[in-house]
C-alpha cells in the first residue's frame, strides 16, 4: 500500500513538473518577433507591410490580410504572395496602435504608406535563410543601406515616419 502511494505521489509530481515545463516553453516562444522583423523593436504588437497591404500581429504570430469581404488572420500569407521577400520588404512598425483591429485604420495606412514605401533603413532581426546571404550583391546592398541610414532623419527611433516625408517613393 505504501509503495502505491509513493508511485502515485511521484506520478503527480512528474505530471506537474511536465506541465509546468510545457507552459514555460510555450510562453517563452509566443510573441517573439519573426526573424524577418525589423531589429530594435521588441515590444511592438503590429507591423504594417505596405507592399502587401497587410499587417503582422507579432504576439500572435499571424498575418492579417483582406480576403474577399473580410480580414483574415493566418500563420501564412496567401499563395499570391508566395514569392514576396519578407526580409527585404519594408515593415512599418505600428507603435501608435494597441488593440485587436489595426485594419480599422487601413485607409489611412494605405495612403500614408503606399505600395513601394521605404522609410528609414531597416535591418532584419535574423539573416535570410538559404542562398544569397553573403554574395557580392548582398554585401553591396547592405553597404548601400548603411550609407542611406546616415542621411535619413531619425524620429523617435520607433519606426514612425510621421512628417518627415523622406524616403517616400514618388
Amino acid at each position: 500500500m505504501l509503495k502505491s502511494i509513493k508511485f502515485i505521489a511521484i506520478g503527480i509530481l512528474l505530471f506537474f513538473a511536465y506541465t509546468g515545463q510545457a507552459q514555460i516553453s510555450v510562453n517563452v516562444n509566443l510573441g517573439a518577433p519573426p526573424q524577418w522583423g525589423p531589429a530594435g523593436y521588441n515590444d511592438v504588437q503590429y507591423y504594417y507591410l505596405p507592399d502587401l497591404e497587410a499587417y503582422y500581429d507579432v504576439p500572435a504570430s499571424k498575418f492579417i490580410y483582406y480576403s474577399g469581404k473580410t480580414w483574415v488572420r493566418s500563420a501564412t500569407l496567401p499563395g499570391r504572395y508566395r514569392t514576396y521577400d519578407l526580409y527585404n520588404g519594408y515593415k512599418v512598425v505600428m507603435t501608435d496602435y494597441r488593440g485587436n483591429s489595426p485594419y480599422a485604420h487601413f485607409k489611412e495606412h494605405k495612403v500614408k504608406y503606399a505600395k513601394g514605401y521605404k522609410g528609414h533603413a531597416q535591418k532584419s532581426i535574423g539573416e535570410k535563410p538559404g542562398k544569397g546571404n553573403s554574395g557580392p550583391k548582398a554585401i553591396t546592398k547592405v553597404r548601400l543601406n548603411q550609407n542611406k541610414s546616415h542621411n535619413v532623419e531619425k524620429n523617435s527611433g520607433h519606426g514612425n515616419e510621421k512628417n518627415s516625408g523622406k524616403g517616400k517613393k514618388k
